[in-house]
Formats: C-alpha cells, sequence, structure tokens
C-alpha cells in the first residue's frame, strides 16, 4: 500500500506592494504642471502686494522713491483717517458695492429666468448681453458719460416729456454722482450674472415644472420653491465675485466723473490713484489701497471656502 502523496507546501502570499512610487511621480507631474501658474501668480501679484503694503507702511514720496524707504508702521493708514479722506472713502465704497451687488445679483436672476427658454428673441438678447459685458470699460463708460449728461438721451426724453422742468445732474450732483456710476457699474456686471444664472436654471429637470403646473404651482411659487433653491451654491460664488468686482471698480469712475463732483465718487481704489499718481504721496496712496486689497482678500478666502465646500457636497 503505498504512502498518500504528501500535499503541496502552500504557497506563501506575496506582500503587496503599496503603489508609493507611481503616487509620488504623479504628485511630481502635478508640480511640474503647477510651477508656470505659481510663477506666474508670485510674479505678477504675490510681488507686487507685497511691495505694496511694505509702501504702505513706509514715507515713500517721488523724492524718495528710489531711495530707501523709511518704515513708519501704521502712520499712513492714520494720517489717511485723521485727514478727513478714508473714512468718507470707505463709506462711499461700501454704498457704491451695494448698489452693484444687489442691482447685479436682483436683475442678474431676473433676466436669466426671462432668458432661460430657448428662441430666437432670448439668443439674439443673449449676444446682446455677451457684447455689452465685453464692451471695454472705457467704451462703455464713454457712452453712458454721453447718456448721462445734461443734453443727453435721458434727459432730453425726460424734458421732451414734461416728466421735469430742468435736467438731471446725473454726474455733476454731490448724491446723484455715486448712484449713477454704480449703477453703470452693475449695468456691467449684469450680463454675466444673467449667463450664469442662466446656465444654472438649464440644469433643473424641466418635469420638475411640468409636475409643478399640475400640483397649481403658479410662477412665482415656482421660482421660490424650485429656481431659487437650484441655484443657491450658483449664487453664493457669483455673489462674492460681484462683491469683489463692486470693491475694485476703477475704471468707470475715471471715465465719467473722475472722482468728482468734489470728491463724490472718491472710492478707496480711486482715492488711492489721487494720493500715489497725481499727488504723488505713494506711501498715502498704498495704504489707502491696502484697505481696499484687505477687504478684496477677505472676499477671496471666503470663495475658496465656498467652492471647496460645493466641490465636498458634490
Amino acid at each position: 500500500m503505498t504512502a498518500p502523496a504528501t500535499a503541496a507546501p502552500a504557497r506563501q502570499a506575496r506582500p503587496r506592494r503599496t503603489p508609493t512610487a507611481p503616487r509620488r511621480r504623479r504628485g511630481g507631474s502635478r508640480l511640474v504642471f503647477l510651477l508656470p501658474a505659481a510663477l506666474f501668480l508670485g510674479l505678477f501679484s504675490i510681488y507686487p502686494l507685497v511691495q505694496l503694503l511694505r509702501m504702505a507702511a513706509s514715507e515713500v514720496t517721488a523724492a524718495t522713491l528710489n531711495a530707501d524707504w523709511a518704515w513708519t508702521g501704521l502712520d499712513n493708514v492714520r494720517r489717511g483717517f485723521e485727514t478727513g479722506q478714508t473714512g468718507p472713502a470707505v463709506s462711499r465704497t461700501l454704498v457704491f458695492v451695494v448698489v452693484v451687488t444687489v442691482l447685479g445679483m436682483l436683475v442678474g436672476f431676473g433676466a436669466a429666468i426671462a432668458l432661460r427658454t430657448s428662441g430666437r428673441w432670448s439668443a439674439w438678447l443673449l449676444a446682446l448681453m455677451v457684447f455689452v459685458w465685453a464692451l471695454p470699460p472705457v467704451v462703455n463708460g464713454s457712452v453712458w458719460k454721453f447718456l448721462l449728461n445734461d443734453a443727453g438721451l435721458i434727459n432730453t426724453v425726460l424734458l421732451g416729456t414734461g416728466l421735469r422742468d430742468d435736467p438731471v445732474p446725473f454726474l455733476y450732483d454731490q448724491h446723484w454722482a455715486l448712484f449713477a456710476v454704480a449703477f453703470v457699474n452693475a449695468f456691467a456686471v449684469i450680463p454675466f450674472n444673467t449667463l450664469v444664472f442662466r446656465a444654472a436654471l438649464m440644469t433643473i429637470d424641466p418635469e420638475v415644472f411640468e409636475a409643478a403646473q399640475l400640483d397649481g404651482a403658479s410662477k412665482w411659487q415656482q421660482v421660490r420653491h424650485i429656481m431659487v433653491p437650484s441655484v443657491r451654491p450658483t449664487t453664493l460664488v457669483l455673489l462674492i465675485l460681484t462683491l469683489v468686482y463692486g470693491f475694485r471698480s476703477f475704471d468707470f469712475i475715471y471715465v465719467m466723473t473722475y472722482g468728482g463732483p468734489g470728491t463724490a465718487t472718491n472710492t478707496l481704489p480711486f482715492l488711492g490713484y489721487l494720493q500715489a499718481f497725481v499727488r504723488y504721496d505713494y506711501g498715502l496712496g498704498a495704504a489707502t489701497s491696502a484697505l481696499a486689497v484687505v477687504g478684496v482678500l477677505v472676499l477671496a478666502v471666503v470663495y475658496a471656502r465656498s467652492i471647496k465646500r460645493e466641490e465636498a457636497d458634490g
């Protein structure tokens, strides 16, 4: 009787290799692709920002621009508030940003709802909006300066219809000028907001609106309970972008009023320009501009966090 065959020795399981090397290679390749963008941002964004903050904390004039800058700390910021220029400029900037943001968001969302359906007129209006949005601010501001002039189209219509006996001083009155320029800035940002809101609304399933209509929902109820919740993530991102746009607005003020009448439209960016490049007090102008930069940086951080949260939820 033959002995039973011995069982073949069990093959030892080989330890599985962790793909550390490929991951490292992939991480290295990503860094290579990110390097040009990092260099570009560092050269054209971070370095000028550091120089701005350094200049804001130094005494820099036309005589000392190319010499060593004397460190003064927060003296430039304090001097700006003591002279009575920075405080009113902050108030005007906040009013300006509120008008631009409210009009830009509400009108942009309303226009997106009106242009949600596809058709010939919608296509033409969208093309017109893209044209208005793509116009250079110098051209756009010059057109609006002509329209809002005492002898411009708007005042001509108001006088011709008998609604007013004298022209409205849109650009020549200290109360009208700031709101007029803010309205023009909002008009320039409305097309962009409309296109973004419309893209978000187009992602809603049409069957949702059909079911709402069958349940007897009115148009306002569809807007309130379907459209608004669906575009909430887009609204948050667009709100921050519009706030940043309002904070950094400069070109329309330069073209339409040049900060006037008097100082009625001197927002923080324009006041910093006047102090640095008209009065040649570069330290004071940099300090004023740094206040606007701080506001934009805060909004940028909020924007980045909202994008990260949206990606995590998605």
